[in-house]
């Protein structure tokens, strides 16, 4: 009932009444769908189908919930080590290394931690911070449960070392293997293959400077004969010109050219040593390719199945 301008609930009692029946008559429906409870085994599985893919983020994402849900699961130390490689087959290498050192903080020294030491080093390679890569395999050494850790660390520091052009040192590291792994990493034939370091050609900045002082001529040296001969070109131009103004009297233009040409002339000198730098490089880069080429590495990014001892394997074929 309405009385000015307000509702009188009066009377509705029997309506409040007649809806509380209807409910426990009638069962009240949900449209919603069944249930999916999570099991840790089909988590972990759904991670590794994105793993086996190659969709690196997508795998990351379900093991960090795999972990999240399934804490105590006999896989969480595997996924975690997953983790850590599905960051560096994505190239992000500082997410990998503290994906790695987050497992190596809490499992020690168990077999996957021992592989993530190298999977670290591997990380900081890639970054080109080989002197925290050396520091992280010496840690490795220093923990290592048996000969064939450290010589695998020893074997990766060699590595290490001939990145960073650092022949004897590597050289040292390899010497230092064990009689017992020298065959399985056949060292024999691979420093054969590393004596060839003294057939490579080199160029001294020292002398491409000096060189530099004709114009191209360090150019020449560095064998880089287009620099060189637009060097010559260039500098030449430009000394005839300041000449030919000072010649006519206009020691303004004389001066503005004279000006840019030392510019050119220190430039040469400059470039030419670095152009040394660079040939040197390239020489080491392209014998460390012929290295690699022949003493071909295999360390499964996967890893080792779930109850299953970690195998450090090294093909190499010359």
């Amino acid at each position: 009932m309405i009385s000015g301008g307000t509702v009188s609930v009066e009377g509705t009692g029997w309506l409040v009444a007649a809806v509380a029946i209807a409910i426990c008559l009638f069962p009240v429906y949900s449209y919603a769908g069944p249930a999916v409870l999570l099991d840790p085994d089909r988590q972990f599985q759904f991670a590794e189908h994105y793993f086996q893919k190659g969709e690196c983020y997508r795998a990351i994402g379900e093991y960090e919930r795999f972990i999240f849900f399934f804490p105590e699961a006999r896989q969480v130390e595997l996924a975690r080590y997953r983790i850590g490689v599905a960051y560096l087959k994505g190239e992000r290498y500082q997410e990998a290394i503290q994906a790695f050192e987050r497992l190596i903080d809490e499992y020690q020294t168990s077999a996957y931690a021992i592989k993530s030491y190298l999977r670290i080093s591997e990380a900081y390679v890639q970054l080109k911070r080989y002197d925290e890569a050396l520091l992280n395999l010496e840690s490795l050494m220093a923990i290592a449960p048996d000969q064939d850790i450290k010589d695998e660390a020893l074997y990766q520091r060699g590595w290490v070392y001939l990145e960073k052009g650092l022949w004897e040192d590597a050289q040292a590291c390899f010497d230092n293997i064990s009689a017992q792994n020298r065959e399985k990493y056949r060292l024999k034939q691979f420093l054969k293959e590393l004596d060839k370091k003294k057939l490579l050609k080199r160029k001294s900045p020292s002398i491409a400077g000096l060189l530099a002082i004709v114009p191209g001529a360090g150019h020449l040296y560095c064998e880089r004969y287009r620099d060189a001969l637009v060097s010559f070109l260039v500098n030449c131009a430009l000394i005839i010109t300041a000449y030919e103004a000072f010649d006519h009297d206009n020691d303004a233009l004389g001066g503005i050219v004279t000006f840019v040409e030392l510019g050119f002339y220190s430039g040469n000198i400059y470039s030419a040593v670095s152009s040394a730098h660079k040939y040197n490089r390239d020489e080491k880069n392209r014998f460390l390719r012929y290295l690699k080429g022949h003493a071909k590495i295999i360390l499964s990014l996967a890893g080792p199945e779930p109850n299953k001892a970690l195998v450090l394997s090294c093909g190499l074929s010359f």
